[in-house]
């Protein structure tokens, strides 16, 4: 299982990685476009006037797609912020079950949150529901893709608090400040 676990969050990540490689891609190629129209009316040429449609809004929505499906991979690679003031100054025992109960509201809240976007992402798909842009982007796509990177996070979540519940220590690799 751990493996699995493991796994999922590595493709989520990957899977955010490509959202962003392809925003970098597609801002690219328009400001390559722009410059070769910039290019050719300097020498007196019409230009191609080539555009992405609706880049701006298909950015965004790889944008929020990449945040939400990292953020499970970046939990658990401990890239989130911890702030231990408090916990660093108590006994094992109690420390333990702070972080245990801390680490389940935080899986509460996060699943709380999933089911919220996922019921978005219901709506959006039941009343076919699209961008308003030169593109109509289905807007339950990037809303499920949303959902699915709190779901990944709430798994993360459950999974880190049982094991500090078990073994009363953060798993290597997360971090603290």
């Amino acid at each position: 299982m751990r493996r699995f676990l493991d796994l999922t969050y590595r493709v989520a990540g990957y899977a955010a990685a490509f959202a962003l490689l392809t925003i970098f891609s597609l801002v690219c190629v328009q400001v390559l476009a722009r410059l070769l129209d910039g290019g050719m009316r300097a020498l007196g040429l019409v230009p191609f006037g080539f555009i992405v449609p609706s880049i701006a809004e298909i950015c965004g929505y790889l944008l929020a797609i990449a945040s939400f499906l990292a953020l499970a991979h970046t939990f658990a690679a401990g890239g989130h912020i911890r702030v231990n003031l408090l916990i660093e100054q108590l006994a094992p025992g109690p420390r333990r079950w702070i972080e245990t109960a801390v680490g389940f509201a935080a899986a509460a809240l996060a699943a709380y949150a999933t089911v919220a976007v996922a019921r978005l992402a219901l709506k959006s798909w039941t009343f076919n529901d699209v961008s308003f842009g030169f593109v109509a982007v289905p807007l339950w796509l990037p809303q499920a893709l949303m959902a699915l990177g709190l779901g990944l996070l709430t798994v993360a979540l459950v999974d880190t608090s049982w094991q500090v519940a078990k073994r009363g220590a953060v798993q290597p690799g997360r971090s603290e400040v």
